[in-house]
């Protein structure tokens, strides 16, 4: 059974920092990449940032470029995201995101959500 379970959420000011943490279990299909996206109230859930599993190229959503990095750790099959500079419009609820593909299936994978509210 799959399972990302993520953590490192919380409440912090306008200017502050937090890291999120992803730890993956249980893919044994071929990893494609891991990402994060957030979904804010009344919002659709949107890609925050990418780390490709293949050749560890990253993607970050413009408004977060500068203030935000991806990482991994293999040994512990986890994916991070570390947040700086934090402003309140990026509150919002953080979803972890596997995509995985075993032959010519693809797979989808979600965490449960970890909410980040920052205050101005």
């Amino acid at each position: 059974q799959v399972e990302l379970v993520e953590s490192g959420g919380g409440s912090v000011q306008a200017g502050g920092s937090l890291r999120l943490s992803c730890e993956a279990s249980g893919i044994t299909s071929s990893r494609l990449s891991m990402g994060w996206f957030r979904q804010g109230p009344g919002v659709e859930r949107d890609l925050v940032a990418a780390l490709s599993w293949t050749d560890s190229k990253t993607y970050y959503k413009d408004d977060v470029k500068g203030r935000f990095t991806i990482s991994r750790d293999n040994a512990k099959n986890t994916v991070y995201l570390q947040m700086n500079s934090l402003r309140p419009e990026d509150t919002a609820v953080y979803y972890c995101n596997a995509l995985s593909v075993s032959g010519s299936i693809k797979y989808d994978y979600w965490g449960q959500g970890t909410q980040v509210t920052v205050s101005s």
